[in-house]
């Protein structure tokens, strides 16, 4: 099995990126991608409206995605979201009819299915506070993002306040982490069957009129 982990913070001196390089030591068969290391335009310019051509560097993050089996995104809350980068990888990469697709009672398929998912997520918030704001970056990465093309089931660690800890309390987040992929990876291979029989199940799943339209354009909002 192998695991793709998208490191979606900027900096590469940051705590997050710690954690995915630590996460993917735990795993083992894991790569990480660092996407401020990539070269893209983060603005989908058309929306979907318009297709516009994966850069060299976005066309083999999504051979990698394809290839994976597991996904795991490490990102910062910001301004309770994730940074811009994180979020035009996303827009860039994850197409309609190739992502994901809809029914023809217009309800979302994932394209991605028979691959499950961890969010990591770091913060200087305490937990209370994420709790009280609805935890809309995990909620909108999990649910609106991963899940809705099809990466499930998707654990969520959540690592923080990062600001005000030790060098010894980081310490140990890393610690853990590595453990948490550790155990991901056996999950991974006992999980194997039962992902690919709903990715299988999801695949028959008619597709709505006007499916054979280019992969990648399709009228939005």
């Amino acid at each position: 099995m192998t695991a793709l982990v998208i490191d979606g913070h900027p900096n590469a001196d940051s705590f997050a990126a710690e954690v995915a390089r630590s996460y993917a030591a735990g795993f083992g068969q894991a790569r990480v991608l660092a996407l401020r290391d990539l070269d893209f335009d983060v603005h989908l310019r058309a929306g979907y409206s318009r297709a516009q051509p994966l850069e060299p560097d976005l066309a083999a993050a999504w051979s990698a995605i394809e290839a994976a089996e597991h996904i795991v995104v490490v990102t910062p809350i910001w301004w309770g979201a994730t940074p811009a980068l994180l979020s035009g990888f996303f827009d860039r990469v994850l197409l309609p009819r190739r992502a994901f697709r809809f029914s023809r009672l217009g309800l979302p398929i994932g394209m991605l299915a028979g691959r499950s998912g961890r969010l990591l997520v770091t913060t200087d918030a305490p937990r209370a506070f994420l709790a009280l704001q609805g935890d809309p970056t995990v909620r909108s990465v999990r649910d609106g993002t991963m899940k809705y093309c099809g990466i499930a089931p998707t654990a969520v660690t959540r690592i923080g306040p990062v600001r005000s800890s030790s060098s010894v309390r980081r310490q140990r987040w890393l610690d853990d982490v590595a453990r948490i992929g550790a155990r991901d990876a056996e999950t991974v291979i006992r999980s194997e069957p039962k992902r690919r029989r709903r990715a299988a199940r999801l695949a028959r799943i008619p597709s709505r009129p006007g499916a054979g339209a280019p992969a990648e354009t399709v009228t939005t909002a």
